[in-house]
């Protein structure tokens, strides 16, 4: 159809150029968009590892090189070479800040220098039977992908209530998958809000004590979903967490005292 307007040849230099420009935009946008790549830290890039669970976590020295050193003192290093699980990756900042030195508040450190005890110098200072018990915590049976677990709303637990799984320690922990709301701000005021369609983020909620529910804490997920050849990652926050799960790291700081005396 002829619509009676006719570009000049600089027209038409300037025009095609833009047109490509703005397709391959467009192309960018929706990928970007895609309602699966719902993750807090920006996506799913690389996320099969050709290799074993132990060796994803030696290819990542700067967040997992003391933690691999962790897991061979605990005697785990075969099962996380040939067993198949999900597991819940602590990293070093989170076993760097327990340990933390004789000046740290809260840490192993600082306890056993006030009671007189020795101090932890090395990883292996720290009985293998105590690691072990620890990261146990962090390892379920199977292999399971944040779309394998149910969602959760921590302000409605009676309608979604994620699912309680115990690992192979013998805990039980909650995990569940939290639908964040799309909300568009105006200033300081909220325009709307989209319930449950923004990113999709997995939690993992350790109860302390069994026979009491109501008590529990929470740790999200940072990063989801890596898939080496005999199991799934699911990197917890460390920026929101502890090791050992339990609140404060006490009960860890407490068993390697006793060990100590």
């Amino acid at each position: 159809m002829n619509t009676g307007l006719q570009l000049d040849d600089k027209m038409k230099k300037i025009f095609k150029p833009l047109h490509i420009a703005l397709f391959l935009f467009g192309i960018l946008f929706i990928s970007s968009c895609n309602k699966d790549d719902y993750y807090e830290d920006g996506g799913l890039a690389n996320a099969e590892f050709n290799g074993t669970i132990l060796e994803y976590l030696e290819s990542k020295p700067v967040l997992f090189d003391s933690l691999v050193q962790v897991i061979k003192l605990a005697g785990l290093e075969n099962e996380f070479k040939t067993k198949e699980f999900t597991f819940f990756a602590p990293s070093d900042p989170d076993i760097k800040q327990l340990i933390g030195t004789i000046r740290t508040g809260n840490s192993l450190n600082t306890y056993l220098y006030n009671r007189g005890l020795d101090t932890i110098q090395k990883l292996s200072d720290i009985d293998s039977a105590i690691w072990r018990k620890n990261l146990l915590r962090y390892m379920f049976n199977g292999k399971n992908k944040l779309a394998d677990y149910p969602q959760i709303d921590f302000s409605l637990m009676g309608t979604y209530p994620g699912q309680n799984y115990i690992s192979q320690s013998g805990y039980v922990s909650n995990i569940g998958v939290v639908f964040n709301d799309i909300v568009q701000m105006s200033g300081a005021t909220e325009v709307s809000r989209l319930k449950y369609k923004g990113y999709r983020q997995l939690h993992l909620s350790f109860f302390p004590d069994a026979s009491n529910p109501d008590w529990y804490v929470s740790y999200p997920i940072g990063t989801s979903d890596i898939q080496p050849n005999n199991g799934i990652i699911h990197v917890l926050d460390y920026t929101k967490s502890v090791f050992g799960l339990y609140p404060g790291s006490e009960e860890f700081i407490l068993d390697v005292a006793q060990s100590k005396r």
